[in-house]
């Protein structure tokens, strides 16, 4: 197996895939295979530096965020007790830079679903839709375009176990293939004006327009800035994946107790 390699210092890489900001990794050997926009990637971790295979190195440090100087997006958060324990936990966490329409059809499928479930669905978009890629003799799927989603029906997507999300994700697919949702443009928006085009887009709430701006439009301050700092995101993640895990694990420590 020929692997490039690069340094990341500051870097967690199975910690940031488990994070709940991408869905469509999966284990393979000692690292990961998955996509990077259209192409198919292998990658792993050796201490402070990533093997890998598929892509330039470029891509990857980009995708991986490995520009961001996390210890001093650390030393900026607030120092209260919830916020420590978060730092502490998600130690080489990064925030990742994502495709803008993968993470903008994801955020709309994962609406009042669970980690577990928004895998199943992007796994299963993936498959039927997607273009097929191999890599180490292992198959990855690339995530559907939206042109290649628009021209779907209703009921192929609800086949892919989406629920009432299908037309939410069809309707906001087939502005995108329009060119009435430039994705792309809206990158030179500023943060309130991109914000309302969001929240315009089917599917799209509060939560999920957080979410997009966070990982796909890498707008960092724009959550509860007032009291997180200038990297508000970075913080909101820490906490989010600190109380899914320790959620987690009261729930594996009920079922032993009651179990005993």
């Amino acid at each position: 197996m020929n692997l490039l390699d690069i340094t990341a210092r500051d870097f967690d890489l199975a910690r940031t895939l488990d994070s709940g900001q991408v869905f469509h990794w999966e284990k393979c050997g000692r690292g990961f295979i998955g996509t990077i926009g259209a192409k198919g990637v292998y990658v792993e971790q050796r201490r402070n530096r990533l093997f890998f295979s598929g892509v330039a190195g470029k891509m990857i440090s980009h995708y991986f965020a490995l520009d961001h100087r996390l210890e001093e997006i650390c030393r900026s958060f607030p120092d209260d007790a919830a916020m420590c324990a978060a730092r502490d936990f998600c130690e080489g966490l990064r925030v990742i830079r994502q495709p803008l329409w993968e993470c903008l059809a994801t955020f709309i499928t994962s609406s009042m679903k669970q980690v577990a479930h928004i895998r199943q669905m992007s796994r299963t978009l993936r498959e039927r839709y997607g273009e097929r890629r191999k890599i180490f003799e292992r198959e990855v799927y690339t995530f559907p375009a939206a042109d290649r989603i628009a021209a779907l029906g209703e009921q192929d997507l609800r086949a892919c176990a989406l629920g009432y999300r299908a037309k939410n994700l069809l309707a906001t697919a087939r502005r995108v293939a329009a060119g009435e949702a430039d994705l792309e443009r809206w990158l030179m928006l500023p943060d309130d004006m991109l914000r309302e085009r969001l929240c315009a887009l089917p599917g799209v709430g509060a939560k999920v327009t957080n979410c997009v701006m966070l990982f796909a439009y890498e707008r960092l301050r724009d959550f509860s800035a007032n009291y997180f700092g200038a990297h508000g995101g970075y913080a909101q993640q820490y906490l989010f994946h600190h109380a899914r895990m320790m959620g987690k694990r009261r729930e594996k420590e009920q079922a032993r107790d009651l179990c005993a």
